[in-house]
């Protein structure tokens, strides 16, 4: 009873959020799995949930931007521009 009063509760924070704070939550939980899956320590677990967490806020900010859309450069830049028409 007590893990489902429990997942209630963080699905209604979570669902209070933005989409920036979302893909932030979302990004930095994946990266730390991922981080420390990989490297098998703690350390790399806190330097994946810090890079998921920051590209999960980049990419939930730009999903708050009606019209606007993410690209990548040849070389590996981020931006955020408009969108092709039609799209």
């Amino acid at each position: 009873m007590k893990k489902v009063i429990a997942l209630v509760l963080v699905g209604l924070a979570v669902a209070s959020c933005t989409q920036t704070e979302k893909g932030a939550g979302i990004g930095a939980v994946s990266g730390a799995i991922i981080g420390g899956a990989v490297t098998g320590n703690v350390r790399g677990a806190a330097v994946g949930a810090a890079i998921g967490g920051v590209s999960g806020a980049v990419i939930g900010s730009v999903s708050e931007q009606p019209g606007q859309c993410y690209y990548r450069d040849r070389y590996g830049r981020r931006y955020i521009d408009r969108c092709p028409s039609g799209y």
